[in-house]
């Protein structure tokens, strides 16, 4: 199979889709393989690397997805890179369709073939793909918070952790999840005082084994939310529903019962944010104040630290290009229900149920197309 990577295009996007080792996975399975120039070089990763395991550099993004059969990519493409993709692609990436009508309905009016990162899911519900960058952005959560806490950035004015003599800050995690997990790990860490809220009792259960005696649990509901929000100075919204949009957990009108300096950071903002004054943001210009609450919620946080992302990435994914490559798109999925499930477009028509539901569109069975 001839397989592309173009450069990512996405704002503070740093990452690749396909490091040297896995393209040399790739040669090794006597396919051929075609990254854009500079793809890899935020990662650490460059020109030569790739080179030197047979892969072939192509100098345009438009060469990339001319010559290929399946693109991979880290981020869904954006405007400029729709009218390279047709009905002959795999397109294998993070797509969040869940966000963006435009982007649905372009793939569609593409009749573009996606299979997206974020829904490939195990018999037991895991989301392999997704768990890599939800651990790097669940700990970076913890990270861009306690930043933004500081007074020079309009915040609380709060230390984590507190020194002798003086109480932690209390930190509020909303989902307990890979996302939410990873948060708390760090935010413990550090020596706050966290809080995890979560819908499912048995998941709650197994946090309160595991986290350190500086976590606590309880049930999410509206009522819980908003007694805590009153004194946590740090929320982190980490809830997920494959595939589809996050609720709504903080409206508007709860901003002003919390303490002057409070730093939302919404991770679920790639499906659309679990409060209600979440906007998308970027490395570059990350915060916004709305009632002296600051909300970060840049949309590609893991871009950040793109080597440690990319490699996390990789790991997770290659298996799954290795098989698509071998067995073709179709034999693949045919044989491979987690991989079915990461289908979300076919030929343009929705075959992922959220989706179809988010954009009123014709819902068409995956088994019916993958015959």
């Amino acid at each position: 199979m001839v397989i592309g990577v173009p450069r990512e295009l996405k704002n503070s996007e740093s990452r690749v889709a396909l490091t040297p080792a896995g393209a040399f996975d790739l040669k090794q399975r006597q396919n051929h393989v075609l990254v854009q120039s500079s793809a890899g070089e935020n990662s650490g990763f460059t020109d030569e690397d790739y080179r030197n395991v047979g892969v072939e550099i192509l100098p345009t993004a438009e060469e990339v997805y001319a010559r290929s059969e399946m693109i991979l990519k880290v981020k869904e493409p954006l405007q400029e890179e729709y009218k390279l993709i047709n009905s002959r692609h795999l397109v294998f990436c993070f797509f969040h369709f869940a966000s963006s009508r435009e982007l649905t309905l372009a793939m569609k009016e593409q009749k573009a073939t996606c299979l997206a990162f974020e829904t490939v899911e195990e018999r037991d519900g895991t989301l392999p793909l997704l768990i890599p960058m939800s651990e790097v952005a669940g700990r970076m959560s913890i990270q861009q918070g306690a930043k933004y806490l500081e007074k020079p950035h309009s915040g609380f004015g709060i230390l984590l952790g507190g020194v002798p003599g003086v109480p932690p800050a209390r930190v509020l995690i909303i989902g307990g999840g890979v996302v939410g997990m990873q948060a708390a790990k760090m935010a413990a860490g550090l020596g706050a005082d966290v809080t995890m809220l979560d819908l499912n009792l048995s998941r709650l259960r197994y946090l309160a084994d595991i986290m350190p005696p500086n976590v606590k649990t309880m049930i999410s509901n509206e009522y819980n939310i908003r007694k805590l929000i009153k004194r946590h100075p740090l929320i982190v919204g980490a809830v997920l529903v494959p595939g589809a949009k996050a609720p709504k957990l903080i409206s508007r009108d709860m901003l002003k019962d919390m303490l002057p300096g409070t730093v939302l950071v919404d991770v679920a903002v790639d499906q659309g944010g679990c409060f209600e004054t979440t906007v998308p943001t970027t490395h570059q210009n990350p915060t916004y104040t709305i009632d002296n609450v600051i909300h970060y919620s840049v949309a590609n946080m893991p871009g950040a630290v793109p080597h440690t992302s990319t490699l996390a990435l990789a790991n997770a994914t290659l298996p799954y290009v290795i098989r698509l490559a071998e067995n073709g798109w179709k034999a693949a999925c045919q044989d491979s229900k987690e991989l079915q499930k990461g289908l979300n477009l076919v030929h343009g028509k929705a075959v992922y149920p959220a989706v179809a539901e988010d954009f009123g569109l014709p819902y068409v069975p995956v088994s019916s197309l993958i015959k």
